[in-house]
């Protein structure tokens, strides 16, 4: 019999939030290496303060988190360096500074200039107009062209897992479809994903796994497909 696999990410009775107002509420749940795991829920019930609470931003009151088996630190910077690329929510970018310098920046921890100049062509192969646009300033980019070097600059970093926040927030839906193409690709290529998403038919065909959040807490799990299918669970925790 073989060993069971290890999860990149595991999470065991997570409770967080702020100062003294807890926000997560028992959350508990596994990403195995290559998963596709989208967590959804209406605005303001967690899923941000999910993502930060496993990439350091917000502290853990109780519980624990696992990165490949090892617990994690509550520094941000350690947390990274186990290997945990957190996307934000938003485009929060260096504005006066190029493509290509905001993309250097996520590669701070990276071992030599050949891993870096690996990582670059990967990001420039799966988003050639970033390529493009190497040495423009940050700025004066579109919304969906901020997005790509956020999603870049994550990917720069060479982590074992991809936190990626609502990477379609404020989109156009033809440039949230782009976005969502480029994710495909990078679940295809076999990067581990967890991602937060308010509407589920959007990692439909995506997700291997898809929580519910509601309130703080895991309300419900499984398929994808499972949830669209659900009236009752779409009217009470995502309007329809």
């Amino acid at each position: 019999m073989s060993a069971a696999v290890e999860p990149v990410l595991s999470l065991d009775g997570v409770v967080s939030g702020y100062n003294e107002l807890e926000v997560l509420r028992g959350i508990s749940f596994d990403v195995a290496p290559g998963e596709f795991v989208t967590v959804v829920g209406p605005n303001g019930h967690g899923k941000s303060t999910l993502l930060k609470t496993i990439s350091g931003l917000v502290p853990l009151k109780q519980g624990s988190i696992r990165i490949n088996g090892s617990p994690t630190i509550t520094k941000p910077h350690a947390i990274a360096a186990m290997g945990v690329a957190h996307v934000p929510q938003g485009d929060l970018l260096f504005p006066e500074m190029s493509v290509l310098e905001n993309l250097l920046m996520g590669a701070y921890l990276a071992p030599s200039s050949a891993e870096i100049a690996r990582r670059l062509d990967e990001v420039f192969t799966l988003l050639p107009k970033l390529s493009d646009r190497r040495g423009q300033i940050a700025s004066s980019l579109s919304g969906g062209e901020r997005r790509m070097v956020g999603i870049g600059r994550g990917l720069m970093m060479g982590g074992t897992i991809l936190l990626l926040d609502e990477p379609s927030l404020g989109l156009a839906p033809l440039i949230i479809e782009q976005i969502y193409a480029v994710i495909a690709e990078l679940s295809k290529s076999g990067r581990t994903i967890l991602l937060v998403e308010e509407n589920p038919a959007r990692v439909a065909d995506l997700a291997d796994h898809l929580h519910l959040l509601g309130d703080g807490a895991i309300v419900w799990s499984g398929p994808p497909q499972d949830l669209l299918a659900s009236d009752e669970l779409l009217a009470t925790y995502l309007g329809g």
